[in-house]
């Protein structure tokens, strides 16, 4: 049995190598994306401003961007909770979908300070690459099936590290001082065995983006049916008149979601939907805890609200997926550890391919026939 498990995870392993190498790499670099993203682009989220300055009326930042980009339509508005952020809007040509004009506004000159398409942003670029290989469809079956083929070997890897008693001192640590080949064992069966609850939960949680029945089976964990598709409420805007309605739900969103967070005002797909205004709360250790509130296009009047709170459980063990899935769940601790199993994860095929090439390339021991003595008589 143990042979045709060894069997299972070497194959597996030399399948997916290459895919869960590229996958484990740039998902170390998501852990801190929001972290890099501030510290490298400083300029793209934080402006100077100026002592005793207003910010300028969202509705008028909103006007000169309309007028810079007049072919465009708002997708969404983001706002920074800091007073010394930027204000950055998000545009879209046409039906285009997931082509996006990113504009950069300093929100007390109102001059625009950044203009790029969001595709081919940095972390854009990383996080295609980790979901879909950069390859639409095709690579996400790829990244689907290599994760699969992953979370065996994880399971295989363990049960072939498993020690006897005799053993168990020699498979809980590394010796450094030993021969390569004994090294890079160690590298790949200690290490392995140390981080593998880690990169095991990070590849369950990873086939939730990859198959819809894995994601539909936490809801029927969780509410007992499949995940319902959820749509902004109906609400006919009004025409423009002279009130500053994304003011107003701006305001009112930090009136009625008091916590610090970031702002994300929505605009609908269909005419007749409210407006969707989203609002992470950055006072909690765990990232992308959102509370959605809709207004009315037009007079910013409140329409109703989605609170995190009061979400199904399954909705709400859906949304902790992600903090789980990137180590944002406890903050700092939890980050660092997601980013070490990334990295370590990312060895373990290069350490393994070692292992069986050592295997494959060792020559075979021919055994010399035995010569008989003459016996003299």
């Amino acid at each position: 049995m143990k042979k045709l498990i060894g069997w299972l995870h070497l194959w597996l392993g030399l399948a997916s190598g290459l895919v869960v190498i590229v996958v484990a790499l740039s998902g170390s670099l998501l852990v801190f994306e929001d972290e890099l993203e501030h510290l490298f682009q400083p300029s793209l989220f934080n402006v100077q401003s100026p002592s005793g300055a207003e910010r300028m009326s969202l509705d008028v930042l909103a006007a000169m961007v309309h007028d810079k980009y007049p072919d465009y339509k708002p997708n969404n508005i983001e706002i920074q909770p800091e007073a010394n952020s930027t204000v950055t809007f998000y545009l879209k040509k046409g039906k285009e979908k997931g082509k996006l004009l990113m504009v950069v506004t300093n929100p007390y000159s109102g001059k625009i300070i950044y203009t790029g398409a969001q595709d081919k942003r940095f972390f854009v670029v990383v996080k295609n690459l980790h979901r879909h290989l950069c390859m639409g469809e095709a690579g996400k079956l790829i990244t689907g099936i290599s994760c699969s083929m992953f979370a065996l070997i994880i399971i295989s890897g363990l049960i072939l590290w498993w020690p006897k008693k005799n053993t168990r001192k020699q498979r809980m640590k590394v010796k450094w001082n030993a021969s390569f080949k004994r090294l890079n064992w160690d590298l790949h069966a200690v290490f392995g065995f140390y981080i593998h609850i880690v990169i095991f939960i990070t590849a369950l949680t990873g086939l939730v983006w990859s198959y819809k029945w894995v994601n539909n089976l936490l809801f029927y964990a969780f509410d007992g049916k499949p995940q319902q598709k959820i749509e902004a409420p109906v609400s006919k805007p009004e025409k423009a008149n002279d009130i500053a309605w994304l003011d107003k739900i701006f305001t009112e969103t930090n009136q009625r979601l008091t916590y610090n967070g970031i702002v994300n005002i929505r605009f609908p797909e269909k005419k007749d939907q409210a407006v969707s205004v989203g609002k992470e709360n950055t006072d909690r250790i765990t990232t992308h805890i959102v509370d959605v509130l809709y207004f009315q296009a037009g007079s910013g009047a409140f329409v109703g609200d989605k609170l995190f709170a009061n979400d199904t459980k399954g909705t709400q063990a859906r949304r902790i997926v992600y903090p789980i899935h990137t180590g944002g769940l406890f903050g700092w601790p939890t980050k660092i550890l997601a980013f070490i199993c990334a990295l370590i994860a990312a060895s373990l095929p290069v350490t393994g391919f070692l292992i069986w090439w050592g295997k494959k390339s060792k020559k075979p021991v021919v055994k010399k026939p035995l010569q008989q003595k003459a016996v003299s008589i």
